[in-house]
Parts: C-alpha cells; sequence; structure tokens
C-alpha cells in the first residue's frame, strides 16, 4: 500500500487491532502456506529487491532460521559475482565473512568512530577492507565515500552478525527499504509490529501456516484450515511472556516508544500529507513553471517542506511569506532552487510572530516537534494525531520517572511552585527538557548534555536550553514552602 494506508495500519499494529490483517491483505502484502515455501518466497523477493538497488531485510523469528538464511544469501551473492573470494574473518554467528558483506554490529561502542557516526547495536554495515590481525573496515551501509570505522578483531569475533536476515528483536531501529518478515504462529505481537515496521516503502508477511503454536488451541499446525489470515489474528493475541513487576513498569515506559522514532514517523507522515499542499504553494510562489517543478523534484525538497512546517507553526503567513521571498532575489546563479529556498525561509522565520506580549507561542508537540496543520485526508490527520499523543504521553512518562527516581539533571529544574497556574507553565518547560533529552539519547547527569553539531538537533537545543532556563527561572520566583525559611526576629536592642 501506499503511505495513506501504511501509516495507520503500523499504528493499529503497535495496538494490536486484529482489522488491520484485512488492510494488508487488501493491499496484498500477506502470503501464506508451508514453512519452506514461505521461506523461499521471502527470500526470492528480498532478492530481487536487493537487486532494483534496493535496502532490503530479511526477518526471521528464530537465530537458527536467520543463520540459515545468511549463509544461503551470501553463498547466492558468492555465485552471482556481487561478492568476490578472498580473506574471510569468522563472526559471532558461526558465519564467515569479507569484503562487500553486509553486516550489523551488535554492542554499542562510542570508542569505534568517524565524524558523527559511531558503532551502535542494531546498525548496518558493509565490509570495505579485511585485515591480517582479524580487525575489519566498515562504512555505512549504502555511503559510498567517507565515513570508514576500523572494528578491532575482538569486537568482530564477539559482537557482529551477517546482516542479509535478522530476528525482529536485532531489527530494532533498523531501517530499511522494504523488509520481508517470515512469519510463525509463535510470532509475538511486539515482534511482529517491529519486523512490519522496517521498511520505509514496504513490509510484507510470508505466514507459515504447517508450524504449532504451543500457546494457540487447537494448534494452527494442527489445523488444515488455518489460514495467514487465521495465523496472524491468533499472533496479535499473543502478548509476550508475562514480565516481572519491574519489567512491566519498564514495558508501560516503553511501550509508546522513544521520542525519536515516534517524532521520526509523525515528521515523515507529515511529509507525506502535505506534501500536495506544499508543492501548489511552491507553484503559486512566483516561480517559472520549470523552475517550481525543479524545487518539487529536488531531493533538497523534503527539507525545504519540514522548514516550511516549522515557519506555519511558528505563525507566519506563508501564502504572503514564499512570494516575497522569491521575488527578493532571482535563482539564476542557484544550482538547486529548493535548497536556496530553503535557507531563505529559516532565515526569515527564525522566530515566531509578534514581539513581546503580541508574540504567540509555537505550535510544538512537547515543545520540539512542530505541529502539522492545514488540509489532509482523514486518515493522514488520524494518524498525526495519534502520534502526536504518544509523544506527549511519552514525554510525560520520561519526565515524571526521571523526577521519582531524582536524577541528577531534574535538580537543574527547579521544584514545581504550589501556584497551580505557575506549576503548569514549570512542567510545560520541563517536559520540553525532558522530550529533548529523550529525542536525542542523552544520558549525562548534565540537563542537555553536550551543544550538538547537527543543525536539525541545534535547533532542539537551543528550544530546551531556553524551556530550561524559564522552568529555573519560575522556581525561583515561587520558592515551594519546604524552600522557605522562616525569618529568624531580630535581637532587641539593649541599652548598656
Amino acid at each position: 500500500p501506499t503511505l495513506n494506508s501504511e501509516e495507520p495500519a503500523s499504528l493499529a499494529l503497535r495496538h494490536g487491532r486484529t482489522e488491520v490483517i484485512d488492510t494488508y491483505l487488501d493491499h496484498d502484502r500477506i502470503r501464506d502456506g508451508e514453512a519452506e515455501a514461505m521461506t523461499d518466497a521471502a527470500y526470492t523477493a528480498w532478492r530481487a529487491d536487493r537487486a532494483r538497488g534496493l535496502m532490503s531485510v530479511l526477518v526471521a523469528e528464530t537465530r537458527d532460521d536467520v543463520t540459515a538464511l545468511n549463509v544461503r544469501a551470501r553463498a547466492d551473492l558468492i555465485l552471482d559475482g556481487t561478492l568476490k573470494p578472498g580473506r574471510e574473518v569468522e563472526l559471532n554467528d558461526g558465519t564467515t565473512a569479507g569484503v562487500g558483506d553486509t553486516v550489523i554490529t551488535r554492542r554499542n561502542d562510542r570508542r569505534l568512530r568517524a565524524g558523527k557516526d559511531w558503532v551502535r547495536n542494531g546498525d548496518t554495515w558493509t565490509i570495505t577492507g579485511v585485515r591480517d590481525d582479524g580487525s575489519v573496515t566498515i562504512r555505512k551501509t549504502g555511503r559510498r565515500f567517507g565515513g570508514s570505522i576500523v572494528l578491532p578483531a575482538a569486537y568482530v569475533a564477539d559482537h557482529v552478525d551477517l546482516g542479509y536476515a535478522v530476528t525482529a528483536h536485532r531489527a530494532q531501529g533498523l531501517t530499511v527499504d522494504t523488509a520481508h518478515v517470515v512469519v510463525e504462529p509463535t510470532t509475538t505481537r511486539e515482534n511482529f509490529y517491529v519486523a512490519m515496521t522496517r521498511g520505509k516503502h514496504s513490509n510484507r508477511a510470508y505466514v507459515i501456516l504447517d508450524r504449532a503454536d504451543e500457546h494457540a488451541h487447537p494448534h494452527p499446525g494442527d489445523n488444515p484450515d488455518a489460514t495467514g489470515r487465521s495465523v496472524l489474528f491468533g499472533v496479535l493475541q499473543h502478548v509476550g511472556a508475562e514480565l516481572s513487576a519491574h519489567e512491566t513498569i519498564t514495558a508501560e515506559q516503553e511501550q509508546w516508544g522513544s521520542i525519536a522514532q515516534l517524532a521520526a514517523e509523525y515528521e515523515t507522515i507529515a511529509a507525506a500529507a502535505q506534501r500536495d499542499r506544499w508543492a501548489t504553494l511552491i507553484r503559486a510562489s512566483g516561480l517559472t513553471a520549470e523552475q517550481a517543478d525543479a524545487a518539487i523534484e529536488s531531493e533538497a525538497f523534503g527539507a525545504l517542506t519540514a522548514e516550511l512546517r516549522r515557519a506555519e507553526a511558528n505563525h507566519h503567513d506563508l501564502d504572503t511569506l514564499l512570494p516575497r521571498l522569491v521575488a527578493a532575489r532571482g535563482f539564476a546563479d542557484a544550482d538547486d532552487i529548493a535548497s536556496v529556498l530553503h535557507y531563505r525561509v529559516a532565515r526569515a522565520t527564525s522566530r515566531p510572530t509578534g514581539s513581546g506580549r503580541t508574540r504567540k507561542a509555537s505550535r510544538l508537540i512537547a515543545g520540539l516537534v512542530p505541529s502539522a496543520d492545514g488540509p489532509m485526508t482523514s486518515d493522514m490527520r488520524h494518524a498525526l494525531d495519534e502520534r502526536r499523543e504518544l509523544i506527549e504521553t511519552r514525554t510525560d512518562a520520561v519526565l515524571d520517572t526521571a523526577r521519582d527516581a531524582a536524577e541528577p539533571w531534574t535538580l537543574s529544574l527547579g521544584d514545581p511552585p504550589r501556584d497551580p497556574r505557575k506549576a503548569a507553565a514549570w512542567r510545560r518547560h520541563a517536559r520540553t527538557v525532558a522530550a529533548y533529552r529523550d529525542r536525542y539519547g542523552i544520558t549525562q547527569d548534565t540537563p542537555l548534555g553536550q551543544e550538538p553539531e547537527d543543525t536539525a538537533q541545534k535547533i532542539d537545543f537551543a528550544r530546551a536550553r531556553s524551556a530550561l532556563a524559564r522552568s529555573r527561572a519560575i522556581a525561583r520566583q515561587h520558592p515551594t514552602a519546604a524552600e522557605r525559611r522562616p525569618v529568624e526576629p531580630a535581637a532587641p536592642n539593649r541599652r548598656l
């Protein structure tokens, strides 16, 4: 399906809504059959996507199945000449790899880095060199130049696997063009959700009918009438094993997903939902038809539309502003009109409109994510609204959990005042700091960590820093009762 149906479908998966099965069936995303046939079908589709130049991944239920698929994939890539036999290293999963192989790293290690890139658990890489000592050089998958990192031999042996196929657990955090998912009756809802949300363009399920699930009565594997639909219905009812009390609390906090993930989903949906609107605005801005087409087809168009959304969240009238920015200076010497417009819009709209008391607050989700407004289809609006709610809920959980645990960074916020109105203002600013930490994985004891180098993060850093200052100011102006100290009466003057 197109994004119009995929995004709401992924959210329905998150909540275990069984009607989503029909959505996937209607869009030809589900096949079913015996185990061998389904594994072959998934593998064949994965190979076809790779041949088309797409980044694709196979997802299977067990580590043994994943290893078998990885071995098969590597053998075929050698046979068809994609990989050239040469020096190899043995990996953690018992397989071997050489130059050109796709691998996945299993442990975070910030010491292994090149510029902004560092080795994270779940990242996929391409091996670019194998050394005599067993160390390898790697580069991010899909990247052709620069960014090389050397993995020591010990890390390779203990924390690197082939990356053509992965388990759903290992797929978390992975983003590819397409995903092909082998589903068994034993698959849990959580794993199915993770697996079926890895592909940006498509996610397909290959449902095995001839294997039993000890959780099902009767077993699908014993039922000759089992279908992909009936097995998936069971999968969505199959929540993971019972959790300990601590794990339950953690699961409740994590069920919404990180703000990094939710914000990325929100912005992806917003870009699709508003694309036609922004294209219409570009065409009416005073550009020639040829210039408008070039801007809309540019790789920078996505960044431009994100900037337009941010400007609108700051209450700028884009119908008036954009034509003015287009007319201000020509584009005769511009290599990329969309990039030039992005720069002009960013400079012109860096602050909300108005000043002083007339300035309106920016329309930001959790103080960071510009809200997507304007006309759009109902399913897009629904998907955006649900993610907005998830982001806000996650932000509350992050802040409250940190304060309950007295995490050091929360001390910098000060304490909320007793006055309800002032307390609400304090909390609004404190939530922005919490959202920033969660979105960018800040773990230091200082509230905001180090000042970022990334341009997009710098914008959020400035918002969070301002929010931190305001929360402190409110706390200082309105100390809690515990902070107030009775003033000792002055001792009476004594005459000598």
